[in-house]
């Protein structure tokens, strides 16, 4: 009998560090909460309706396209002020500096869901518990603890483009006018310091809750829950749910076969507005050099994934026939 793999080591962050991360997972929470309340007594408007999903699109975008598939995986160029936009938007959406975040997600996709790997899922135990801790690890606990992935090493293209360094070290006055400004428009709209707050509320800390958790969720649902249409190399899944919540990212195996891809939902049913929003850009002459896998990439893909499952299949096969001669074997020495 093998042993149970043991958990990695997980070190946490020094205390003010620690403090920080909380801050950014819960005070959205308790905004939530707040703005719940509140609608018993200022009501919801289309304006904070407005607010909220204007402020998720922009942040969330700013996350897939500009964080993930520009500056993390180069799937296409496009100019240096929208660069700087989408590097903005993604830092509004307060999921951590630019640099830092594409050094994790790099180093999750050269160690993805092996031991090293920041946020898996997998490596947390076994059994119900195991399973809850490793989620709770995916989702957001890694948050707690520092990063192994050196910003020098995984983002130095980043690092060494002096407008997105200072992008970077600018995190958390994005941060804030990510919570003013939709308060100052819910504010000047209406007219009163009800609108500012209640637009702080809906379209600044819920906007950042709905984004956390959403994106969030590749990194635990889409590494639990789903297909494996593409590759088995890790614990990667298509979520039908996050592939249109996440804007595209739910197609999260697709993406791992296929890193630098541009769209993440190849199938025409598989809903990536990601990539809509993309492909616009190329339209209007915004962006270029958009990388999609070829149609011989996609098929050694599928070959290759076809071998694997003949090969998985004979092995089932045999694993049977040899169980079928053991009881064989023991039923005649019982004779």
């Amino acid at each position: 009998m093998s042993a149970e793999p043991s958990s990695p080591t997980r070190k946490k962050a020094p205390l003010s560090t620690q403090l920080l991360v909380a801050a950014g997972v819960f005070v959205p929470f308790a905004g939530l909460i707040a703005a719940v309340i509140s609608v018993w007594g200022w009501g919801f408007t289309w304006l904070d309706f407005w607010l909220l999903v204007g402020f998720y699109l922009a942040t969330a975008l700013g996350i897939t396209v500009g964080f993930h598939r520009l500056f993390t995986h180069r799937s296409f160029e496009t100019y240096r002020p929208l660069k700087a936009l989408l590097a903005v938007l993604g830092s509004m959406a307060v999921q951590g500096p630019l640099l830092t975040w594409v050094a994790v997600h790099r180093r999750h996709h050269r160690y993805s869901d092996q031991p090293e790997d920041p946020h898996t899922p997998h490596h947390s135990g076994r059994g119900f518990w195991g399973r809850i801790r490793g989620f709770i690890h995916a989702h957001f606990g890694w948050l707690f603890h520092p990063s192994e992935a050196d910003t020098l090493v995984y983002a130095k293209d980043i690092y060494a483009n002096r407008m997105l360094r200072w992008i970077s070290y600018l995190f958390p006055l994005w941060v804030a006018l990510g919570l003013v400004v939709p308060g100052a428009i819910g504010g000047l709209v209406a007219g009163t310091w009800v609108g500012f707050w209640r637009a702080f509320l809906w379209g600044g800390l819920v906007r950042v809750f709905l984004v956390h958790h959403v994106t969030w969720s590749v990194n635990s649902v889409c590494h639990l829950w789903g297909s494996q249409p593409h590759t088995w190399s890790d614990q990667s899944r298509n979520n039908l749910l996050f592939g249109f919540l996440a804007l595209g990212e739910g197609w999260h195996n697709t993406h791992h076969a296929f890193p630098t891809s541009a769209r993440h939902g190849l199938r025409w049913w598989e809903v990536d507005l990601s990539y809509y929003f993309i492909r616009t850009l190329s339209w209007l002459g915004l962006a270029w050099d958009i990388k999609l896998p070829s149609q011989r990439t996609l098929e050694k893909v599928a070959a290759k994934r076809r071998e694997i499952k003949a090969q998985r299949k004979e092995a089932r096969r045999r694993a049977r026939a040899q169980r079928r001669q053991k009881d064989k074997s023991n039923q005649e020495v019982l004779h």
